[in-house]
């Protein structure tokens, strides 16, 4: 009888068996499925969302207050520079008027002796006809610039305004009354002023009750 030739070896394991032999030790795990991977950047964000994180409400709120902060202080920025540029206007402003002062104040000073020669030729009576109307337009135009005449004659005496180049007492028999002031009894050179800028005070005689304190220079 014969034996058969696959005596003595090992049955063949079930097909169910194949593949899910164990795997060697120090090797992988196999990987899960998808439905039981933890997906960090979704569940990361909807804890986020949750805790007040990034997208959050409290997320919001922090930017709200901060961009309020940013708009107070750029608010600041603009009203400081605003103040600091119309307190320069104002002052060039300022500057500007008084440099242009200054020159009319320069000219006019310049042209007070054709003012004393007009004046002494009136006196004169060589100015007539033509060269009247000239002195009269003169006179104008200077008015406009704000040169004002100062010294006439029974005005009060102000040691401000006035020089008194000589005294003449009261006439004969007459006293003063207590307290009088001294007057101007006649105006020697007119002065001038422009403003409250003087550019030179009156050259008068003085008549009344002289005071001891009362000087006999304008102060300028």
């Amino acid at each position: 009888m014969n034996r058969p030739t696959d005596a003595g070896r090992l049955p063949r394991p079930p097909l169910a068996l194949v593949g899910r032999t164990r795997p060697e030790r120090g090797s992988a795990p196999p990987p899960r499925p998808e439905s039981d991977q933890v997906r960090p950047g979704r569940d990361a964000g909807r804890t986020a969302r949750r805790d007040g994180g990034p997208g959050g409400p409290g997320a919001r709120q922090s930017d709200a207050e901060r961009l309020a902060a940013e708009v107070r202080e750029r608010t600041a920025d603009l009203q400081r520079v605003k103040a600091e540029f119309d307190n320069y206007r104002r002052r060039v402003h300022r500057d500007r008027l008084a440099v242009g002062q200054i020159a009319v104040v320069n000219v006019l000073e310049r042209l007070l002796p054709v003012l004393d020669a007009i004046a002494e030729a009136t006196e004169q009576g060589e100015v007539t006809g033509g060269f009247r109307r000239v002195a009269d337009l003169l006179d104008t135009e200077l008015a406009a610039l704000g040169l004002a005449p100062l010294g006439a004659p029974g005005e009060p005496f102000d040691p401000n305004v006035h020089e008194a180049v000589t005294y003449r007492p009261a006439g004969a028999g007459a006293r003063p009354a207590a307290g009088e002031r001294p007057v101007c009894a006649e105006v020697v050179r007119r002065g001038f002023r422009v403003g409250d800028r003087l550019l030179r005070p009156a050259q008068v005689a003085v008549t009344g009750a002289p005071t001891a304190n009362t000087p006999k220079r304008g102060r300028r």
